[in-house]
């Protein structure tokens, strides 16, 4: 997703029409229900849209310096995935070769594709579909054009990734990114008893990623709650998005469980080929997941109503994006892996920044957000991914409510489950 910035600049990525160019009287914002404060509540009208023109001359200043050293940064990591990927391939042909009682062929193999399949997910997919490398012309770069190793057809990923979830960042009942649906991970999220299992939901979640994604993408859960309300149109278009789904997954897993085991059954390798490709394919899931929740839900991320965001300026849009995200802090490596991902917040500030840029924007990111007193959350990966299976273990159960023991409400709300599908 690109904005426009309120004075227009030669080069002015295209406006969103949601957003009020100009900020004309202040408005009022409802408390959420949990009671917790605007986090932006603090500034003035006028601090606002400075800060918003500060990040406007901010990425202008970047996206003008773009250049063949970012060309050939991406034109490096593409090469070596590629690389890597089909070295790890050809080792796998002797996976099932025993020296000393180990397949040295399988785990050499086996980590190579992981970190493969992570690089061309994370730095290459998800940035290239974003828009990052579109300004260098090559249609083998191009957001238009790439498809990716995952089981979620790139044209539904974009649509829901792109355009909603970056344009709705962590509002209530807008972004659906918030939870996929199947976790609470906000205080002012509805609580069900769905949620006492989420513990469990989210490690099976995180296993089967990929394939989760497709299913968000495809918005099959809420297909399945307004089936029987749509017209013959609607339910049509929903079955050309699944046979489109289908055929992605059908695509990997005849490439990854059929054509390269059966590459390997002459020397002996077809079983321990399929076993490294589903390793392999789970730990990209785990670690895509990992990345993904400790950017949106650790302690100190922010959330808003979808009253807060009606007459949306493009400054309350920046400092919506940076309240709602969070970063990761570690190596250069690590940043590559996690496809830079890492600088959550300025990734969601500037969507189509080449990534490799993020690293370089971030103490000035973390100076603005320091000067104006708001919270830039980052930490460690120990640290972040202990911090939301903290969340999504405490939010499982009921808010506290005063007077009230978590226990009796959930007693409360089986009796009344119970009723209703008994009565």
């Amino acid at each position: 997703m690109t904005l426009a910035p309120e004075r227009p600049v030669e080069t002015a990525p295209t406006v969103n029409s949601r957003l009020r160019i100009e900020y004309h009287a202040p408005r009022e914002f409802k408390p959420k229900r949990s009671g917790k404060p605007n986090p932006m509540g603090h500034l003035s009208p006028e601090q606002v849209e400075e800060i918003g023109r500060e990040l406007d001359v901010l990425r202008q200043r970047v996206m003008d310096s773009r250049g063949e050293k970012d060309a050939a940064y991406i034109r490096k990591v593409i090469k070596t995935q590629r690389y890597l990927e089909m070295g790890s391939r050809a080792v796998l042909l002797f996976s099932g070769i025993k020296v000393k009682g180990i397949k040295p062929a399988w785990w050499i193999g086996t980590a190579g594709l992981s970190i493969a399949k992570i690089l061309e997910n994370m730095e290459i997919g998800h940035n290239v579909m974003h828009g990052q490398w579109d300004w260098m012309r090559d249609p083998k770069i191009h957001s238009t054009a790439w498809e990716w190793d995952n089981v979620s057809p790139s044209s539904q990923w974009k649509h829901s990734h792109n355009e909603l979830h970056h344009t709705f960042t962590n509002v209530l009942g807008r972004d659906n990114d918030l939870g996929y649906g199947i976790l609470r991970v906000d205080e002012d999220q509805r609580w069900t008893l769905f949620c006492l299992g989420q513990p469990i939901w989210h490690v099976i979640n995180a296993a089967m990623f990929e394939y989760s994604i497709a299913a968000y993408d495809l918005e099959l859960g809420g297909y399945l709650a307004k089936r029987n309300r749509m017209s013959e149109e609607e339910k049509a278009e929903f079955r050309a998005q699944a046979a489109e789904v289908v055929a992605k997954i059908r695509q990997q897993a005849t490439k990854d469980y059929v054509v390269h085991p059966a590459l390997a059954a002459p020397f002996g390798g077809a079983k321990s080929a399929l076993t490294a490709n589903v390793v392999a394919n789970l730990v990209r899931n785990i670690w895509t997941n990992t990345v993904i929740i400790c950017g949106h839900f650790p302690e100190g991320i922010e959330t808003f109503e979808k009253t807060s965001i009606e007459g949306e300026t493009r400054g309350e849009w920046y400092l919506r994006q940076m309240l709602g995200s969070g970063n990761i802090a570690g190596s250069k490596f690590m940043h590559i892996m996690t496809g830079n991902l890492s600088h959550q917040i300025e990734h969601h500030l500037f969507p189509d920044m080449p990534s490799n840029r993020y690293a370089e924007i971030a103490p000035e990111i973390k100076d603005l957000m320091e000067r104006n007193d708001l919270k830039y959350v980052t930490g460690s990966l120990p640290r972040q991914v202990f911090s939301v299976y903290k969340k999504v273990c405490e939010l499982s159960l009921p808010n506290k409510v005063p007077g009230r023991r978590r226990r009796d409400q959930i007693k409360l709300a089986a009796t009344r489950a119970w009723r209703r599908k008994f009565r």
